[in-house]
Formats: structure tokens, sequence, C-alpha cells
């Protein structure tokens, strides 16, 4: 390793010193089973090993004898992937924090450490930039990337006296513990979003008695109608020269997001780069119509632009509100619904992989039309949510950023736990 300026009480050590690695479980597809048995136990692979987190879901089942002592999982175990078609998988790992009755396959390992060090110490010795370089120096192979043993065991690192590394541990585990918890915040308010608006497209915010129309029952004052009653489907003016702007603001489809109601994301391109393009204006909702952009809930509104329109990809249908009729937030959130999406890919046309939605389809698309200050109460409902949701998004972000500045730092006594900061 690089050498480096050390506090006095540290030592550099091989991971070897420290505990041993345990080879997975060797089984045929045949002999596993994909729902839990009696005289089976679950086993752990890669793709259960997900951003330092373990994902108990889709496991496999393999015969108890099958399974040595040594290949059971302990607290405090490191789980780590040995062998993948990429680099930037290979040596991923994850520490087990509880106890957990199961075992591992054969394309991972586990790192079981010994009485001589701080279990959740050596956890974090896996996710430092060093460690993840060493890997990459090490990995071999040409389509598939293992790693041995010996590369294991052989990395030298760091290590601080045992008190150290209790407060290491605790304090980067406080970060990720805040980062885990923004997480389930965000899934939970993910899960509120989509039950209100399986609620709220159907029962509307005043508790008003129903009727059945042709698309389901819906509030006495509402009203069903096709989209292209209540929409405006943006055209080109017949006078418009682009030629009259040096510079005009162009969307590819990499820069519509998935279900952001408003995005800023553009390119300028001048005249001579403009070869095709769909002509929008600000506001609109750019709705891709190619497969799988569609399916995949891609569609945004570029609320402003320097010039008083934009150009995006030909594979868009911009759409406008009708003022005073429809709220183009309203319309946003009512094409992202689930079974919407999926009754108007099922119109597409074309080829396999090419299939396209057509005008048609949207233009005669039956909607359920509130009055329109009760649009705007029900769109204000999920843009509320979902600035939440990127507000917790963004703090995702800045834990992540603040755990790997600290990991680097502490793991190499540039900083000491015992004064480290936190942001909870």
């Amino acid at each position: 390793m690089h050498e480096m300026n050390l506090p006095d009480n540290w030592k550099v050590v091989r991971l070897g010193e420290l505990g041993d690695l345990v080879r997975g479980v060797t089984y045929k597809r045949q002999e596993t089973t994909d729902t839990s048995s009696p005289g089976y136990l679950p086993i752990l692979r890669a793709t259960n090993i997900q951003d330092r987190q373990l994902l108990l879901e889709e496991l496999v089942y393999v015969k108890d004898e099958k399974v040595s002592d040594s290949q059971l999982l302990h607290r405090g175990d490191v789980i780590m992937a040995m062998s993948s078609g990429s680099k930037s998988v290979v040596g991923k790992s994850v520490q087990l924090n509880t106890e957990w009755k199961g075992s591992f396959g054969a394309f991972c390992a586990v790192f079981r450490h010994n009485s001589t060090v701080e279990p959740f110490f050596i956890g974090h010795i896996f996710q430092t930039k060093s460690y993840r370089e060493h890997l990459l120096r090490e990995a071999r192979g040409t389509n598939i990337n293992n790693l041995s043993k010996n590369h294991i065991l052989d990395y030298q690192f760091p290590l601080p006296p045992l008190p150290e590394q209790r407060a290491i541990a605790h304090v980067l585990q406080t970060i990720q513990d805040a980062k885990f918890t923004r997480q389930r915040e965000i899934a939970l308010e993910r899960e509120r979003k989509a039950a209100l608006m399986d609620y709220l497209f159907s029962q509307g915010t005043k508790g008003e008695s129903r009727k059945q129309t042709e698309i389901d029952e819906i509030p006495e004052s509402w009203e069903t109608v096709a989209l292209g009653k209540v929409t405006v489907f943006t055209k080109k003016p017949r006078d418009l020269r682009y030629s009259d702007y040096s510079e005009v603001p162009f969307v590819p489809m990499e820069l519509i997001p998935i279900a952001k109601l408003f995005s800023q994301e553009f390119i300028l391109k001048t005249n001579d780069e403009l070869k095709s393009g769909t002509y929008f204006e600000p506001g609109d909702i750019l709705l891709p119509k190619i497969t799988p952009s569609f399916e995949n809930g891609k569609q945004c509104i570029i609320k402003e632009l320097p010039t008083p329109f934009g150009i995006a990809t030909t594979e868009v249908i911009p759409i406008r509100e009708m003022e005073g009729v429809s709220d183009i937030s309203y319309l946003f959130y009512y094409l992202l619904l689930p079974n919407i999406r999926i009754s108007l890919a099922g119109k597409m046309q074309g080829t396999t992989g090419r299939q396209r939605l057509s005008k048609d389809a949207l233009v005669n698309l039956q909607i359920p039309l509130p009055p329109l200050p009760e649009q705007r109460a029900i769109a204000s409902i999920f843009q509320a949510i979902d600035e939440k949701t990127a507000a917790l998004e963004k703090e995702v972000e800045h834990l992540n950023e603040l755990f790997h500045a600290m990991l680097d730092e502490l793991m190499t006594g540039q900083r000491s736990a015992r004064v480290a900061s936190l942001v909870p």
C-alpha cells in the first residue's frame, strides 16, 4: 500500500492477520427450491448484495446437509462477491449486522474476523477507496472477473487500537443509520403516493356521492371526457423560423426523467445542428411515445426556456393544458397511473422493440375530470409528496458524500473518531 503518515499507535496489518475467508456452498440448480421448505436453508448470492445492504428477496434454498457448520452465517460476517462479469461488482460486500439463519453461495465468500478486532470496524475496511482499488488491480479473468482467497487476505491497511476502532465504527454506523432511515422514509412516501393516486383519481377530495360512468364510478361533480377535448397537442406555428434564433434548447430522450413533474434539463443547439425534432413550448408535458421509454414512465414538464419554444426528440408528444378547463399538473399525474400506462401500452403499434403510441390513442383516452379547483388541489397533494421525496433523496445523497469523506479520513488516521462531527 502507499506510504502514509499514521498516528503513532497505529500499525499496518494484513487482513489475514485478523480473520479468515470461508468459501460458499456449491450446489446445482436442480438442487435448489425457490421457497422455504423444512430441511432447507436460504442461500445468499451476489445479487442479494446491494449498496451495503442485504436484499433478502429472491432467495434460493438448499438442503441443510449441503451446508457445513463453517458456512452458516453469523452476526459480523462480511459477505462478498468473488466472481462477476463486471469489475464494479466483483468484491462488493455487505456486513451481516443481525443474526440470520442461512448460508451463502459458491460465487461468494465470507470474511470471518477473529477476537482481536472490532467486527464493525472490519466491515468498513471493505468499503474504502484503497480496498476497491486493490480489487481492481487483483481481479483476474477475461469475461468473468474472479478473486482468490489471497487477493483478499493479503490486502494491507492501517489498524488503530481497539478503542479507536470502536469509535470509528460508531461514527460511520451513525451516518449509515441516518441514510437507511431516510431511504425507508422515501419508500413510505412512494407507497403513500401510489395509494393516494388510486384513491383521489376515483374518489376526489370532497367525499361526494358518486355516479357510474363508462370508465368507472366518479364523484357527482366530475365529468368523463376525452383527453383531446380538454388539452392542446402543441404544434409549431407556421410563421416560426428557427433561423431567427442562434441557439435553440433541445431535449433528447436521455434528458427526460422518469415521472418527474418539472425538469430544467436541455442542451443548446445551433440551427445547423438541428436536423429534426418535435416543437414544444414551456409548460408542455413531454410524453415519450416509443417503447420502452413510455412503459418506463418517462415524462416531464419544462417550465422555463431561454427561448419561447424548444425542440425535443421526435419520439415525444407535447401536451398542453386548455386554459380555464384543465390543469397541466393534474393531467401529468393522471397519465402516470399504472393502469393508464398499461392500457395505452396495449394500443401501441409497430414492430417489437420499436412500438409507438399514436396521437389518436391519447386524443381518445377517456379521463375523469373534476372542476378546475379540485384538479389543482389533487395535483398539489402529489406535488407536495414529490417535493418531500426529493428533499429526502437529497439528504441521502449528502449522507453518502459524508460517509465516503469520513470513511477515507477515519480509516487512515487523518481524522480522529473521538472528535468527528456528524450531520445526522
